[in-house]
């Protein structure tokens, strides 16, 4: 099992490539963001798929949901729930 910092106060968090952040939220234990690429990045506790990479692994780090950039999608809005992620996308 991964171990998951969870902080109760704010933290700088450095997302690849210098990107800007158009849109975030936050679930119970994890934290989505929309950049203005229209990219997704999701990292924290994923024990029921709620980062969106095809799996249950946890991460300290911001990863992309690659599947939106395989299926030709843009991230327009997101919003999480306390095990759910939800994504408005554009085709």
């Amino acid at each position: 099992a991964s171990f998951i910092s969870i902080q109760a106060f704010p933290a700088l968090l450095d997302l690849p490539q210098d990107l800007e952040v158009s849109g975030v939220s936050c679930g119970s234990r994890h934290t989505a963001v929309v950049t203005r690429g229209r990219e997704l990045y999701t990292w924290g506790w994923g024990k029921y798929g709620q980062l969106g990479h095809g799996d249950n692994t946890s991460s300290d780090h911001p990863r992309r949901v690659e599947y939106l950039v395989a299926e030709g999608l843009q991230a327009e809005e997101v919003v999480c729930g306390p095990w759910t992620t939800y994504v408005c996308v554009l085709e």
